[in-house]
């Protein structure tokens, strides 16, 4: 039993015999304490003053010399106000630290649950920019959260590899590329297809002028223009199964896969399945069907179906049009099913952005009215979007900020920035390389989930890449401080941590940190949070370089202080590696 089970487990009976009142566990709050009071643990007692009919400073003074006499890790206890701050014994906190330095730390046992991410979700007509960056690296780390919290997780990939905007592309080619490929022209693959996409939307705007100064309505010209009838009959070529169109549009598609893997690639994320839209658009219409059946949809006059959910707040939803075709809300529905069907999970991730709240409450909402048992177990990670210095971006003016580009300006950025500090001058070439991309890509990652998912952010790539204050290379180059620590000292790795002498506050205040860090993954996981993890390994990055500064390891006075402290720099480098490893960033062991 942990000891925050034993102070909970003391202070329900501390409540009966002194006040003769019976508690359950969940009424008993433990908090850190606050740094500026003494003590590692806190019971809030407000809630007892009702049983003990004394004030919260009494009840607690009373309560805290139960648990002293009760609980032999409890040496000491002050109250302020109805808040009783417990003291931990050095003993204790000495044996966390062996605890901590095992491999298994902040690793939970397999908890029989399975849960379905799904992330990315790029459309075909155009390359991954800064918005799908964030996506990216918030699915991947919320499912490698997950997976250490003892899930058993599926990253999922739903594909957006057809429709209107895809055709858009694939026409602009077929009109202006004269057979351009990715090997004539050098480019990666989605970013020759982007190039298209953003071409058919300059040609359509001349066309739309064109009309204009003809005569006609801006809105006219916009539904006349010879471009978008173009496209919208290859878009019907392309449903009705026309050979050409069905070849060009897998040619196309291919090469930007081919591109998107190498972004996935530079960004280090991984899927285990692969749902594309071209396969699951007809999907949901057994689903509406069945809803028809059983009353939870209605047909309109004109043969249309819909859902009423005006009696939960929201408005009348569109789920078939009135000539049997699909809307998205139809083959949502369909993917949904399918996802169970192949997996069974207890919960599914939908890591989209916030402008689909709305979509997402509302299919939670029918799949629940359906009487899908399994619909309890979806929740969207619904995120901010993501802002530059310069404004919004916009994909088919071609003013989004590349993913590719982004990736190898964090690079750029990461030399400059090393070569400045000069500490790089024993390395190799290549061992430079992977430096500056490991800095580069940390720096990007560490910024863009530092924030919690919901908020909308700014991010600024100079910020990022700073080796002071927040930032992924700071706690990259405390973890490889903590390495050079541990060569300089021919650090051997022991059983068991031994101390003959009082703790020094700032060893302790580690120590307590580093065993914040199973919570901190319990609640990162709770809440699909990585921001939890990421402010963690700062807080444990920042209270290290304070004990470093202000303690001294390899000068230590005697042999067993220096290998305590060897032992406490150990742990704190393998805490900050597994945190940094769950936002999918690695730390260099030299900078």
């Amino acid at each position: 039993m942990t000891l925050e089970n034993n102070i909970i487990q003391y202070t329900i009976q501390a409540v009966k015999e002194l006040y003769g009142a019976c508690l359950d566990a969940h009424q008993v709050t433990l908090q850190e304490t606050r740094k500026e009071f003494q003590g590692q643990i806190t019971v809030v007692t407000f809630p007892f003053i009702k049983f003990s009919k004394k004030s919260p400073e009494q009840t607690g003074q009373e309560i805290g010399a139960y648990l002293k006499i009760k609980i032999d890790e409890i040496i000491d206890f002050n109250v302020i106000k109805g808040f009783l701050n417990l003291s931990a014994s050095d003993n204790f906190w000495v044996s966390r630290l062996n605890d901590i330095g095992d491999e298994g730390f902040g690793i939970f046992s397999a908890n029989g649950k399975k849960i379905l991410v799904e992330y990315s979700s790029p459309n075909t007509n155009k390359p991954l920019h800064l918005g799908h960056v964030r996506n990216n690296l918030l699915g991947f780390s919320v499912a490698e959260i997950l997976k250490s919290s003892g899930y058993e997780v599926i990253k999922a990939n739903l594909v957006n590899d057809r429709g209107i905007h895809i055709c858009k592309s694939m026409l602009a080619w077929q009109l202006f590329g004269n057979g351009e490929t990715p090997e004539s022209t050098g480019l990666k693959g989605d970013h020759l297809v982007g190039k298209y996409y953003v071409i058919f939307d300059q040609q359509y705007k001349i066309q739309i002028q064109r009309l204009i100064a003809e005569g006609q309505t801006e809105e006219d010209a916009k539904k006349n223009a010879p471009l978008i009838n173009s496209a919208q009959q290859m878009l019907l070529n392309w449903e009705a199964g026309e050979e050409q169109t069905l070849a060009l549009w897998k040619k196309m598609n291919d090469w930007v896969y081919s591109g998107f893997n190498v972004t996935y690639n530079k960004l280090g994320v991984d899927f285990d399945k692969f749902y594309y839209e071209s396969n699951t658009y007809l999907l949901g219409k057994d689903t509406v069907e069945e809803g028809l059946k059983n009353k939870v949809f209605f047909k309109k006059p004109d043969g249309s179906v819909w859902i009423d959910l005006t009696a939960d707040g929201l408005d009348e939803k569109l789920v078939l049009r009135a000539d049997g075709t699909s809307v998205y809300m139809t083959q949502d529905l369909g993917t949904a099913e399918l996802k169970y069907h192949d997996f069974k999970m207890d919960e599914s991730v939908y890591v989209v952005g916030n402008e689909q709240d709305y979509h997402f409450k509302v299919l939670f909402l029918i799949l629940n009215k359906l009487g899908k048992s399994w619909a309890k177990g979806l929740h969207h990670l619904s995120y901010g979007m993501v802002d530059l210095p310069s404004g919004k971006m916009k994909s088919r003016e071609g003013t989004v900020v590349d993913a590719d580009e982004l990736i190898d300006e964090m690079m750029r950025t990461a030399r400059e920035r090393t070569e400045e500090l000069g500490k790089v001058e024993n390395f190799s070439a290549q061992e430079k390389e992977e430096l500056y991309r490991m800095i580069g890509l940390g720096a990007l990652k560490y910024f863009l989930l530092k924030v919690e998912p919901k908020k909308r952010l700014l991010f600024d790539p100079k910020e990022s890449i700073d080796f002071q204050g927040n930032t992924g290379p700071f706690i990259q180059y405390t973890h490889a401080r903590i390495k050079s620590v541990l060569t300089k000292g021919n650090y051997q790795k022991h059983q068991s941590a031994f101390y003959s002498s009082e703790l020094k506050a700032l060893e302790r205040d580690l120590i307590v940190i580093l065993n914040k860090y199973p919570d901190t993954v319990k609640s990162a996981s709770a809440e699909y949070s990585p921001a939890l993890i990421a402010n963690f390994t700062f807080e444990l990055a920042k209270a290290f370089n304070k004990f470093y500064h202000e303690e001294p390891i390899l000068k230590a006075d005697e042999e067993d202080v220096k290998q305590f402290r060897l032992e406490l720099s150990a742990a704190t480098a393998m805490v900050l590696k597994k945190g940094m490893k769950l936002l999918g960033i690695e730390v260099p062991d030299r900078m």
